[in-house]
C-alpha cells in the first residue's frame, strides 16, 4: 500500500510540474522515474529496458529519416497552392495538401516550410490561413501510425503491454473522415478569422527593433522630422532612450543627440531601411556580414524564457545577433537587450558561422526558418529519398522487411548519397523525446503493476455509476483531450494510457477502441496555442490572439471529437 502512495505521489506531483511549466517535460519524465529506481521501486534492468523500446526506436528513425524528406522539392511544390483562386478553394487545397504530407512526414517541417509562403502571399491575408494551416496538419497526423509522434509513443505502450502493434493504416479511415470535414469545416469558417492587413501601422508592424546615433552620425543636430525617420515604409519609431530617460511617443521636432536609442516597430523587411542611415548603428550590426536572416520561434521548454539577451548572452551561446524580436501582436517596448523573453517570441537573427550547427537550437526552439532555404536536394537525389522512403513503408505494410530494419537501410542510403550527413543527424536526435517516452513508459509499467492504473480506473467506473462501457470511452477521450491542452501532447499520452488499458481490463472488452481513444484524444490540440508546437508556430507569425483559437478551436475540436466518438466503437466494436 506504501508502494502505491508514494507512486501516487510522484504521479501528482509531475502533473502539477508539468503544468506549470517548471522545468521541460524531458527532465520532469526523468526525474519522476529516476526517483522510482532510486526508492527500489523498479529494477535498473527494467528501467532500461524501457528505453529499447521496439516503438520507441521507430518513432527516433522516423524522426532522423524526415530529416532529408524535409530537403526535397516536395514541401516547395505545396507552396504553389497558396495565393491561386478564392479564399475558400485556397484554404481547401491547402488544408488538404497539408494534411496529406502530415501523414507521412514532420508537421512542425511542413508548417516552418509554409509560413514564409502564406505570409507573403499577395491574395489572401496571412492570419486567414495561418491558423487552418497549423490545425490541417494536426489533423493529417491522424491518418497514418507515422502521422505524428504521439501515435508512434502510444503504439510504444501498446507493444510494451504485449498486445498487438498498431497497423500502419489501421485507424486510416476514421482519420480520412477526420481530414474531409475538418478542412470543410475551415473552409466555411474561412471568414470568422480576422484579417489584420487594414490595422494601424503600429498594430501591423510588431518587431521591435533597436539602433544607437554614433558619435559624429550626421543625424545629430537635425529633428526627427528633418532626418525623415517617421516617414519610413514599414517601419515606426515607437520609443526614444536619452541618459536613460524614455520618450514616448516621440515628438517629430525632437533634436537627435550622440548616444541617442531609437526603438521601432517594423515587418521584417522593414530592417534594411535601417541601413539607409549613416551613422546610425543598429542593434547587431557588428555581426551582420550580408548573410540571410533567420526567424527562430522560442518553444515553451526553452532555457532562455523568463532571462533577457544579455543575460543569456544569447550572441556567445548561439553565434548569432539578434536583430529583432516579436511577440504576436503585443507592441514590445524597452531595451531590446533587456526584454524578459517569452514562448512563442519569434527572433529575427543575423547568423554566424557556427550558428546552424548549434546541438542547443533544437532544445531551444521550436522551429528555425532560414536554415536550409537554399539547401534543396537536386531532382536526382529527391528522387531517391522520396522513392526509397515509400519504398521502405510499402515493404513493411506487405511484411517482406520489418520496419524498422527498413528504416536503418533507408538512413545509410541517405547518408551515402549526401542527402544528409552524420552532424545532421546527431543535431535531429530526439533526446528530449527518447527520455519522455523511455522514462513514461517505465512509470506505465509501475502503474500498472502496483494496482495504481487499475485503481483510478475503478475510481473513473465509480463515478460513472454504471453509465456503461460507452461512457468509460467518451471519459477516457475526453481525459486525454483535456491533459493535452493542458500539459502538451506527448505527456497526455504517457500519462492517460494505462488508466485507458486498466479501464478495458475491469470491464473485460477489446482494448482497441480505448487505445484509439488515447491515440486521437492526444491529438486534439485545437483550443490552446500552447498545447501543439505548431499551433505555437502560427500564433506569433499570424499576430493571433487567443480568442482566436477558442473562435476557429472550439467548433473543430466539437466536430473531430464528435467524429472520434461515433466512428471509433462503430468500427471498433467492445
Amino acid at each position: 500500500m506504501s508502494e502505491l502512495w508514494v507512486l501516487s505521489s510522484i504521479l501528482l506531483v509531475l502533473v502539477v510540474a508539468l503544468m506549470a511549466g517548471a522545468w521541460t517535460p524531458a527532465a520532469l519524465f526523468f526525474t519522476a522515474a529516476l526517483t522510482t529506481y532510486l526508492l527500489g521501486m523498479v529494477e535498473l534492468e527494467t528501467a532500461l529496458a524501457s528505453f529499447t523500446n521496439a516503438g520507441l526506436v521507430t518513432l527516433v528513425l522516423i524522426i532522423l529519416s524526415t530529416a532529408a524528406l524535409e530537403k526535397t522539392s516536395l514541401l516547395g511544390k505545396l507552396s504553389q497552392v497558396v495565393g491561386q483562386g478564392s479564399l475558400a478553394s485556397t484554404m481547401a487545397k491547402l488544408g488538404l495538401s497539408t494534411a496529406l504530407l502530415s501523414s507521412f512526414t514532420n508537421n512542425t517541417a511542413v508548417v516552418s516550410s509554409l509560413i514564409g509562403v502564406v505570409r507573403r502571399n499577395q491574395s489572401h491575408a496571412p492570419a486567414k490561413l495561418l491558423l487552418p494551416l497549423s490545425y490541417a496538419a494536426i489533423l493529417g497526423g491522424t491518418l497514418t501510425l507515422i502521422g505524428t509522434s504521439t501515435n508512434l509513443i502510444v503504439n510504444s505502450f501498446v507493444e510494451n503491454a504485449g498486445l498487438e502493434p498498431l497497423g500502419f493504416f489501421e485507424f486510416s479511415m476514421i482519420g480520412a473522415v477526420i481530414v474531409t470535414l475538418g478542412v470543410g469545416l475551415l473552409v466555411l469558417l474561412a471568414n470568422v478569422l480576422p484579417d489584420r492587413r487594414e490595422e494601424s501601422a503600429e498594430e501591423s508592424l510588431p518587431y521591435l527593433l533597436e539602433a544607437r546615433v554614433a558619435k559624429l552620425s550626421q543625424l545629430i543636430g537635425k529633428s526627427v522630422l528633418d532626418n525623415r525617420l517617421r516617414a519610413l515604409k514599414k517601419l515606426y519609431l515607437v520609443e526614444l532612450e536619452r541618459s536613460g530617460i524614455r520618450i514616448c511617443p516621440v515628438p517629430p521636432h525632437l533634436v537627435l543627440q550622440s548616444e541617442d536609442i531609437l526603438r521601432f516597430g517594423g515587418a521584417v523587411e522593414s530592417v534594411e531601411l535601417l541601413h539607409q542611415f549613416d551613422g546610425l548603428e543598429w542593434f547587431g550590426k557588428q555581426q551582420a556580414k550580408g548573410q540571410n536572416l533567420i526567424e527562430a520561434v522560442l518553444s515553451p521548454t526553452s532555457k532562455l524564457v523568463g532571462t533577457s539577451l544579455k543575460v543569456s548572452k544569447f550572441r556567445e551561446r548561439f553565434d548569432g545577433a539578434v536583430l529583432a524580436i516579436r511577440r504576436g501582436h503585443h507592441p514590445l517596448k524597452g531595451g531590446l537587450g533587456d526584454i524578459e523573453l517569452q514562448a512563442g517570441d519569434v527572433l529575427l537573427i543575423t547568423p554566424g558561422d557556427s550558428f546552424s550547427h548549434n546541438a542547443k537550437l533544437a532544445a531551444d526552439f521550436v522551429a528555425v526558418s532560414g536554415l536550409d532555404l537554399s539547401v534543396r536536394l537536386d531532382s536526382k537525389r529527391s528522387r531517391w529519398v522520396l522513392g526509397g522512403f515509400v519504398l521502405t513503408i510499402f515493404a513493411s505494410l506487405i511484411g517482406a522487411l520489418p520496419l524498422i530494419k527498413g528504416l536503418i537501410l533507408l538512413l545509410i542510403s541517405y547518408v551515402a548519397i549526401g542527402a544528409v550527413s552524420l552532424t545532421e543527424l546527431k543535431r535531429r536526435f530526439p533526446i528530449e523525446l527518447v527520455v519522455i517516452v523511455g522514462s513514461a513508459l517505465s512509470l506505465a509499467n509501475l502503474m500498472l503493476s502496483t494496482g495504481l492504473a487499475n485503481d483510478i480506473a475503478s475510481f473513473i467506473l465509480t463515478s460513472l455509476n454504471g453509465f456503461g462501457v460507452f461512457a468509460a470511452f467518451v471519459c477516457v477521450y475526453f481525459l486525454t483531450l483535456l491533459l493535452t491542452e493542458l500539459i502538451t501532447n506527448n505527456a497526455a499520452a504517457a500519462l492517460a494510457f494505462p488508466v485507458a488499458y486498466a479501464i478495458a481490463l475491469n470491464y473485460g472488452v477489446d482494448t482497441r477502441p480505448f487505445i484509439l481513444a488515447v491515440v486521437f484524444g492526444a491529438s486534439a490540440s485545437f483550443i490552446s496555442p500552447y498545447g501543439y508546437q505548431t499551433n505555437l508556430m502560427v500564433y506569433s507569425a499570424g499576430n493571433y490572439r487567443f480568442t482566436d483559437f477558442l473562435r476557429v478551436g472550439i467548433p473543430l475540436s466539437v466536430l473531430y471529437s464528435s467524429i472520434v466518438i461515433i466512428l471509433v466503437p462503430l468500427l471498433f466494436p467492445f
